[in-house]
Formats: structure tokens, C-alpha cells, sequence
């Protein structure tokens, strides 16, 4: 985009449609600005996220309002220990047609729908919590020996309880790498309870207003992608990315005593593109580097996984991260 003209209207484009979504999800939803701000980065991004929360503090409404908002196709799946990858993808089903013959006929799953709320993911086992691995990063399922594309945009929303442990299988290093954030969802504050019980327990239910649609989410993603990331914030990704694996040039001293395993590249891609969302939201057309310090906390929490002496000890990821943000951004990240 080279016409100065072409891209400020383009900016204030992406602004408006964030700012009128982001309105309509609070229609609904109470506070939890970090949380409602983290998700549509994640969706203006083209990432999935991951949330994690106590139940009942509004994550299933958070994606049943973000869909009616953008009128897109929702479906969630309760992900429980006896459901197979079929119950997800979808089968091949026979038919029996009128004449007496029989054919196969496939049968999509959930899955095939723009937005999926995968609740308690945790829940499934890791067999199932596969079936979701081709569809996060190919975008495409595979039954049946054939391959099928899923509709678009396609974004992953998946939910786990943080304290119940038992009858629940931790998600694989891989899955989670997959995720472009993962945010916590924490209690409302005392003053959001009164306007919680009134959308909730009376009989006028708030509308949420349709702001957007799919078609202008796939281009407005075309236009983040297109963002221009300076040297300087390109760095700092990398360097940030390379500071949670030990013993690179950039890790910390807690870093290489705690860490067994620190992020991929896919965590640098994840600050890049949510920093590319920052800055069009600021209504600029280059990425800063306080864009990259933004959101990166959410995008690599997840990245970072403690040796065994970390977790006896009690220790955190977010610690370790904020340490890393403090130490090469000499900043703090916003989002929870």
C-alpha cells in the first residue's frame, strides 16, 4: 500500500470495525476489558486462544456474543473423556437411497463451523485433543481419507478449568504452541456485580447488535498482514522469543535454572502479528516496539515449560516472561 490517502482510510477502517465490535461484545458482557481485547487481536490476527477461568465468569458467553456480533456459524463442543475424534471431525455415515442402494455419505462435526468454542479441552483425551491439531494450523480436516477444507475465518476458542486436575489431560506442548494467546480469565471486581445480575436475571435480555462479518474479517486481516514491522520491534520479537530458552544470549539466570523448554518461533510470529493489530487499532501503519511489548505476555506464557526444579519450587511462567519484558523491552505487558 503505497497512496498515503489509501492507507489512512484503510487504518480508520480497521479502527472503526474494532472499536464497533468491541462495543457490541460489552453489550453483553461485563468488564473483562483484557480479556474482550485479547480474543479480537487473536481474531483480527487469525490466531486461536486459549482461556483459562473458573466456570461461570462468562467465557461461553464471551464466544456465543462474539459470533452473534460478526453473524458468523458458532459451535461448541464439551470436550468430556469418552469423546472420539469423530464425535469432533465428523464420520462417514450409509445411506440407503430409495431404489435400495446404499452409499457413504459424510457427516460433518462441530468443527466445521467458523467460530468453535472448545470447552474444557482439558477434559478430552489426548487422542481427541489431536483431532483439533490439522484444523488450528491447516485450516482442514481429514476423515474418511479425504480432505476437507473448513469455512473462513476459522477460530478456535477453548476453555480449561485451572483448579480441578483430576480426570483432565494437560494439553501437549504441540497443541498449545498453536494457540497465538492464552489469557486468564479472572473474577468480575465488586463494582461489575450489579450490572452482571441485570443483564442476567431480568427479563430484558441485551441485543447484541451485528457490527461485522466474516468477509470483512478475512480482509482486515489481508490489511494486518500487511503492516510494516521496522527492524528495531523485529528484534525485540526475537530477542524476547529467544530469552525463554535457556542458555541462548538473551535468557535470564531464573530462565536457565527453571526452563526445560522455551518458545518456538511461533511465539515470535505471535508477537509480530498481534503487534501489527496494536498498532492499526493506535491508528498507525508500522509496528513500535511498545506494540510488540503489548500482548506479549499472552503469547508466550504458554510457550514456556519449567523443569521439574521450577514446578517443586511453585514458580510461574507469567514471572519468568514480565522478567524478560522488563529486562529487554524495559517494559510491562497490558494484557492478562
Amino acid at each position: 500500500m503505497t497512496d498515503p490517502a489509501d492507507t489512512r482510510e484503510q487504518v480508520a477502517r480497521f479502527q472503526k470495525s474494532f472499536s464497533a465490535l468491541e462495543k457490541a461484545v460489552h453489550e453483553l458482557i461485563v468488564g473483562q476489558e483484557d480479556v474482550v481485547d485479547g480474543v479480537l487481536v487473536a481474531l483480527f490476527a487469525g490466531g486461536h486462544v486459549l482461556l483459562e477461568g473458573v466456570p461461570g465468569i462468562g467465557k461461553t458467553m464471551l464466544v456465543k456474543t462474539l459470533g452473534d456480533a460478526l453473524h458468523l456459524q458458532k459451535s461448541r463442543i464439551q470436550f468430556t473423556p469418552d469423546l472420539m475424534p469423530a464425535d469432533v471431525v465428523g464420520t462417514l455415515v450409509l445411506e440407503e437411497g430409495a431404489g435400495g442402494g446404499r452409499s457413504l455419505r459424510f457427516q460433518p462435526g462441530p468443527i466445521h463451523a467458523n467460530l468453535l468454542l472448545a470447552d474444557e479441552i482439558n477434559r478430552a483425551t489426548p487422542k481427541t485433543q489431536s483431532a483439533l491439531l490439522e484444523a488450528m494450523q491447516e485450516q482442514q480436516v481429514t476423515a474418511g481419507g479425504t480432505t476437507r477444507k473448513l469455512p473462513q475465518p476459522f477460530v478456535v476458542v477453548a476453555t480449561q478449568n485451572p483448579v480441578e486436575q483430576e480426570g483432565t489431560y494437560p494439553l501437549p506442548e504441540a497443541q498449545l504452541d498453536r494457540f497465538l494467546f492464552k489469557l486468564i480469565v479472572g473474577y468480575p471486581r465488586e463494582s461489575e456485580y450489579a450490572a452482571i445480575l441485570a443483564r442476567t436475571t431480568s427479563s430484558v435480555v441485551p441485543q447484541v447488535p451485528q457490527v461485522s462479518s466474516g468477509e470483512e474479517i478475512l480482509a482486515l486481516r489481508k490489511l494486518v498482514r500487511d503492516v510494516p514491522v521496522p527492524e528495531a520491534a523485529q528484534q525485540l520479537a526475537t530477542r524476547l522469543v529467544m530469552g525463554t530458552q535457556p542458555q541462548s544470549p538473551y535468557a535470564t539466570e531464573r530462565v536457565n535454572r527453571f526452563v526445560m523448554l522455551g518458545s518456538s518461533p511461533r511465539g515470535a510470529q505471535a508477537l509480530v502479528l498481534a503487534a501489527k493489530v496494536a498498532a492499526l487499532r493506535d491508528g498507525r501503519y508500522a509496528v513500535s516496539r511498545e506494540d510488540v511489548l503489548r500482548h506479549a505476555l499472552p503469547a508466550l506464557r504458554h510457550r514456556v515449560l519449567l523443569n521439574f526444579e521450577g514446578l517443586g519450587a511453585g514458580l510461574r511462567t507469567d514471572e519468568l516472561v514480565l522478567e524478560l519484558i522488563e529486562r529487554l523491552g524495559g517494559g510491562a505487558a497490558r494484557t492478562k
